[in-house]
This record gives C-alpha cells, sequence and structure tokens, in this order.
C-alpha cells in the first residue's frame, strides 16, 4: 500500500494499492501495442495533442497545483508555476521536434548520405517528488513527440501527481496507454528494467539511486541518462553586487523548501566582503515566513516527509558537532508538521556533511575563500557536478570562470541555477550524465541512424 502524507500535518491524503507483478506486465504489454499504433502518427498529428496537453494544464492549474501542494509540501505560489512551466515545456517541443529530428544530409562520397533520427519505444522514467510535475514533463514532452512511450515509476508519496499526469495525456488525445504510471515500490524496478520492451531508463533522484539503475541498465544494455545529487557552490567575488547576489542566494536556497538538486548550498565568500555578505544573508534569510504552504504569504512550507526533514536536521548537528557555527535557525520547531526553518552555517570545512555531502533543505553552508582562486578551487572539491553560479560585476571575469574554470553541467552568472526548456540540463561525475531538454533531450531515446546511398 502507498500512502500520500500531508507534510504540513502529517494527515493521510490517500492509500493507493500497489501494482502486482502482472498487473506491470500486463500495463507495460499495453504500453508497447500503443506505441506501435503510434508509430503510424506524424509530427503534426503530435503536435496538435502536445499543444492541447499544455491547455489542458493551465484550465486545471489550480487543482494541480493544490494536489502538488498537498502531497509534498511546496508554497501553492511555486505549484502554480511548475504547472506553468510543464505547459511550456510541452509547447516546445510540440513548435520544435519536428526540426530538431529532421533528417541531416552530410556530404560523403556518397550518391546521398543523411541522418535521421527513429523512436525506440518505450522509455521507463523513474522520478522525485521535490518537482512531481515538472520532472515527468520535461522527460515525457520530448519523448512522447520524438515518437517513444512513457512509463512513469513516480515515488510513492506523490502517486496522485503520478496518476494526474497520465490523465493529462490520454485527455490530450494520445493514444490509450501510451504514457502509463505503475504504482509501485522501488523493489520492482530492477524486474522493470529488464523487460524486452523497455527499451532506456531516466532517472532523476539520488547519486545511490543513479547506480543501482545504470547497473541494472547497463546488464541487460539499456541505455540510461542520470540527473543525480548536487553540492552547488556559489562563488562570490569582492565586487558582486551584494544586494541582488544576497536575494539571488536566498531564493536559490529556500526555493522548494531547499530540495533540489540544483539549489545553491555552498556559498562561497572571497574575505574582503565576508563579513558583509554573511551579515546581509542573515538579515534576508530571516525575513522568510515559514507556514502553512496554502497561504501565499508564506515563503517555506514543510520538507516533504519528516524521516527527510529529520535527516537533513542530523546533517546540520553533525556539522556543528566537527566545528560549524550556526547563525540562524538549525532546530526542530515544535508543532506538527516535517518544517525545518531558514538556516546558515559558516566555519564550513572539508569532512563536514554540510561541506561534502548534499544538504536537501533550506540549510546554506557559508564559505570563507581566500581569493578568486581559493573560491573556484573550493568550487571545484566537490564529487558532485550539476549547478553552479558566480556573482561579480565584472561580466568578462565572471564568464571566463563559468567557461573555463568552475566543473558543472550549468554555470549562471549574477542570478540562482534553474532549468529552461531551450537549454541542456544535466551534470557531470556523480551528479550523473546525459541531457534533457533543449535539442540534446530530445536525441537522448531515439535511434541516431545513418542512411547510405550509392
Amino acid at each position: 500500500m502507498l500512502q500520500s502524507i500531508n507534510p504540513f500535518n502529517n494527515e493521510l491524503l490517500r492509500e493507493y494499492n500497489e501494482h502486482t507483478t502482472e498487473e506491470i506486465i500486463e500495463i507495460i504489454d499495453l504500453t508497447h501495442q500503443a506505441y506501435l499504433v503510434n508509430l503510424k502518427s506524424s509530427f503534426e498529428e503530435r503536435s496538435e495533442k502536445m499543444l492541447t496537453a499544455a491547455e489542458l494544464l493551465r484550465s486545471q492549474r489550480e487543482e494541480l497545483s493544490i494536489l502538488m501542494t498537498q502531497e509534498m509540501g511546496k508554497p501553492i505560489i511555486q505549484s502554480r508555476a511548475e504547472v506553468d512551466k510543464c505547459a511550456w515545456v510541452c509547447e516546445y517541443y510540440a513548435k520544435n521536434a519536428a526540426d530538431f529530428l529532421s533528417d541531416e544530409i552530410v556530404e560523403t562520397d556518397a550518391t546521398k548520405s543523411f541522418i535521421t533520427y527513429n523512436s525506440i519505444g518505450i522509455v521507463l522514467a523513474v522520478m522525485p517528488w521535490n518537482f512531481p510535475f515538472w520532472q515527468v514533463f520535461r522527460f515525457a514532452a520530448p519523448n512522447i513527440m520524438a515518437g517513444n512511450a512513457g512509463l512513469l515509476k513516480h515515488a510513492s508519496n506523490v502517486s496522485g501527481c503520478a496518476l494526474a499526469i497520465e490523465k493529462i495525456f490520454e485527455e490530450a488525445g494520445f493514444e490509450k496507454n501510451l504514457f502509463r504510471t505503475i504504482l509501485a515500490s522501488s523493489s520492482k524496478v530492477k524486474a522493470v528494467i529488464e523487460n524486452p520492451k523497455i527499451k532506456a531508463v531516466t532517472l532523476t533522484g539520488s547519486t545511490p539511486a543513479g547506480k543501482s539503475i545504470a547497473s541494472t541498465a547497463g546488464n541487460v544494455l539499456k541505455k540510461t541518462v542520470l540527473e543525480l545529487g548536487g553540492s552547488d557552490p556559489y562563488v562570490i567575488l569582492k565586487d558582486a553586487d551584494l544586494e541582488q547576489t544576497v536575494n539571488a542566494c536566498v531564493i536559490a536556497r529556500l526555493i522548494n523548501g531547499g530540495q533540489s538538486c540544483i539549489a545553491g548550498k555552498r556559498f562561497i565568500v572571497v574575505e574582503e566582503i565576508y563579513d558583509d555578505f554573511v551579515s546581509l544573508f542573515c538579515e534576508v534569510m530571516k525575513s522568510k515566513k515559514m507556514g502553512d504552504p496554502m497561504n501565499e504569504v508564506n515563503d517555506l512550507g514543510p520538507q516533504a516527509k519528516t524521516e527527510l526533514r529529520d535527516e537533513l536536521h542530523r546533517q546540520v548537528l553533525k556539522s556543528i558537532e566537527m566545528g560549524a557555527q550556526k547563525l540562524l535557525g538549525g532546530f526542530i520547531p515544535d508543532h506538527a508538521g516535517a518544517f525545518y526553518p531558514p538556516t546558515i552555517l559558516t566555519d564550513v570545512r572539508p569532512g563536514m556533511p554540510a561541506y561534502d555531502e548534499e544538504l536537501f533543505g533550506p540549510v546554506a553552508s557559508v564559505i570563507k575563500a581566500i581569493d578568486q582562486e581559493d573560491a573556484i578551487r573550493i568550487a571545484n572539491d566537490t564529487p558532485f557536478g550539476l549547478g553552479a553560479a558566480v556573482f561579480s560585476q565584472n561580466l568578462a571575469l565572471a564568464e571566463s570562470i563559468a567557461k573555463n574554470n568552475i566543473n558543472a553541467g550549468s554555470c549562471f552568472i549574477n542570478t540562482f541555477v534553474k532549468s529552461d526548456p531551450r537549454l541542456p540540463f544535466g551534470g557531470i561525475n556523480e551528479s550523473g550524465y546525459g541531457r534533457e531538454l533543449s535539442p540534446f533531450g530530445i536525441k537522448e531515446f531515439v535511434n541516431i541512424k545513418t542512411v547510405f546511398i550509392k
């Protein structure tokens, strides 16, 4: 039995019966049949349906946002923005997929030679709870437009969101069963990957989960795209606009309750402005309101699960025990709900959880750097490599650092890191591999075929 529990008050929202092994096999078979029928559809036909999906998202925005907030606790304003972003990615691929996957002529010694892109079948998506709609749509929109089918194994606490997404695609007019959800525990994922009708796997989640999925898929020679954890560094140089920088850093740390792989986590400040940054950072973080996520005045809701909040607190306490200084927060509130307040730790050093590990919640690690070179060294002193940011009014310098010196899949300048349908998204090292979004994302799960005519 899968349970959806409201993290605001710990009340049970709904229980869902898990699909049995037999039911999962039947769903896979039905999805494969739908894929074979859908092969006959054109880009134009798929585009029309994908645009309808975008319209449905917008027309159902409020009810979908409430569902999201109730199931995982993000502030309702952020839930609405997430639904809007899902509609955007649907429109982006509806309008551009045909161009992205059009045949490419290559001049060779052939009479004619070209590259063509063919769909491959069912793509399994193992998705997390932190962005329960966006994570799914950024995989589903390009893959369905490419002619693939989608099978979703969502996090158990957002099963309502998973079923709502399935319904959106069916109501949009896509072939019945072309996109399906399986309600199952993680223990059943291995058998799903090994099913011969599953052709590829994409996962967004923790690094250990990614390694497990990649191992299983590798044993049966199925391609994977992995978007995993991060300990994203924000490098703050001496000439940064302090007010602009602090505001961006606070958003980066608190958005979605700090539960984002690309959230700013390690704030690396050169010593010339360190004290001023810390003072203003504390002031702005302290001003943010925590409470009922359905109340639009609140900036921070609960963490998604009590056990996740408790693990975050353990990391904070361990870091303090090892010498970190707590300037703000760092306690479990004495009331219902999986709440954790905005927290700032300083004197953070290697060996501490606040330095080495991903803190998946509203906890900022502030680290003093001697100078620019030291700040870059600290930024790269991590096994992860997902997002990063550089703050400086010298844009040429910041661009050079972002381009040449920071080891990450994305590096933003003078703003916080975010995903955009038009730009490739993904990481390196223990943050995973492969890319989502943009033309790169839609080409991850297609057969890139050479045709040579003599």
